[in-house]
């Protein structure tokens, strides 16, 4: 992974149009899926990251022969013999235990090694051992070695918590077990709902997309197919949350409507009104952004939940937002302990914020930014710093920016089409 750093001018208006790029949560889970046929599946809209890159190095690991030009990627998982997920790999990306679920159907065992990605605070496996563990896998925790000697069985599964990475696991899993499985408490988010697709275009034979129970009749077999990604909400709703605060307008496209009903709201909190069409949206240029009181007058919050509350994944970057926006507002992540630690750079750069507890942080603003030499601890987090760069006056760098590139494409080729001054170093 490159040293590379985001030079950033602040102060500038900002202006334009952008596109995200596919959902990186739909477009990992989708690699892994593409080792359940040994046919060609053909994706459209692959985003440009690092994460992606990771696990096409670990599909070509196992065997899988891929092409990628652009952003359409070829991949034919005919000849599948290695059951083992390179440790380096594995500690790379967290989505690298999705290959599990695939490789003990083509080989009826699996070897791999604790998942890396980001340090947001604990994420649990144990919805996946469970997953597993119920539909028939034997698995050794400490050795992460896994195996189906009987093949996987259909059951009722209930999870304890609604996981995004578990979800998309042990629906891959029971798309090819015996029987009927029945997932309660499934995660509904965008790119869960995409890869259901995926597999229904694959021959798969689910339903209940969009709630949060699922219902998935096995088969024998998983044929190839075409798919094209759906956008990525989360990286539009950042370019939305970065204009809001450094000043300006954009119009975003390729957008689903019905991503965006909660982060409309928790934008509406913050004065911004969005126009959402059917497959843009527009951010009406040099709004004002502040805090709208409760009723009552009371101090607004703005948490974090399972889809279709807010997703976890914005709270960094709005939190950025709220320090260039009039008001008190009081932020409530309530998913990961560790993903509110980036603030402390915020103090440093001139923050009006009393960090409560690691879930709590209150926001006064506006605040004057200064410009500084930061690092980014993690995706969301480098985003959000990226942001306060261009809301600060003066030059800040920012480090480590081959973590941005885990999640967000062409970063600063995009910043550019918008008039922001940005370079990479």
């Amino acid at each position: 992974m490159s040293m590379d750093s985001f030079v950033i001018e602040g102060g500038n208006r900002l202006s334009g149009e952008i596109t995200p790029g596919g959902n990186k949560n739909a477009a990992l889970p989708m690699i892994a899926t593409a080792l359940l046929t040994d046919e060609e599946i053909i994706f459209e809209n692959m985003p440009d990251i690092l994460d992606v890159k990771t696990m096409l190095q670990i599909a070509e690991a196992l065997g899988a022969k891929i092409k990628l030009e652009e952003s359409t990627l070829s991949i034919r998982c005919f000849n599948i013999n290695l059951f083992e997920i390179p440790q380096k790999l594995c500690s790379a990306v967290r989505a690298s235990i999705l290959f599990i679920a695939p490789l003990l159907f083509r080989l009826g065992k699996a070897k791999g090694f604790p998942p890396g990605g980001d340090v947001i605070g604990r994420r649990r496996l144990d919805a996946h051992f469970y997953g597993l563990r119920t539909l028939g896998a034997e698995i050794d925790e400490m050795e992460f070695e896994f195996s189906a000697p009987n093949g996987l069985k259909a059951r009722d599964l209930f999870f304890d918590e609604s996981s995004v990475t578990a979800t998309e696991h042990i629906m891959m899993a029971a798309a090819v077990a015996d029987g009927t499985t029945i997932i309660r408490n499934s995660a509904s988010e965008p790119h869960v709902h995409d890869l259901a697709v995926l597999l229904n275009k694959m021959g798969a034979k689910i339903s209940g997309l969009n709630t949060n129970t699922l219902t998935i009749t096995g088969v024998k077999s998983l044929h190839g197919t075409r798919h094209k990604i759906v956008s990525d909400h989360i990286e539009a709703a950042s370019y939305l949350a970065l204009v809001s605060a450094a000043g300006g307008g954009i119009t975003v496209t390729n957008t689903v409507r019905s991503h965006y009903w909660m982060i409309q709201r928790v934008f509406q909190r913050f004065n911004i009104h969005l126009e959402i069409g059917s497959d843009y949206i527009t951010l009406l240029p040099d709004q004002i952004p502040v805090i709208q009181r409760d009723s009552g007058g009371a101090l607004p919050t703005v948490a974090d939940g399972p889809w279709p509350q807010f997703p976890s994944d914005l709270m960094s970057t709005m939190l950025v937002l709220a320090t260039q926006t009039k008001g008190t507002v009081l932020f409530f992540e309530k998913m990961f302990e560790s993903r509110m630690y980036f603030v402390d750079r915020l103090i440093q750069m001139g923050a009006s914020t009393i960090v409560c507890d690691p879930h709590r942080v209150v926001i006064s603003g506006k605040s004057e930014l200064r410009s500084q030499q930061l690092s980014s601890p993690d995706i969301r987090a480098g985003m959000a710093l990226i942001i306060a760069a261009l809301c600060a006056k003066g030059q800040s760098e920012i480090q480590n920016a081959a973590i941005i590139d885990r999640g967000y494409e062409k970063m600063e080729e995009k910043l550019k089409s918008i008039g922001a001054v940005v370079n990479r170093t």
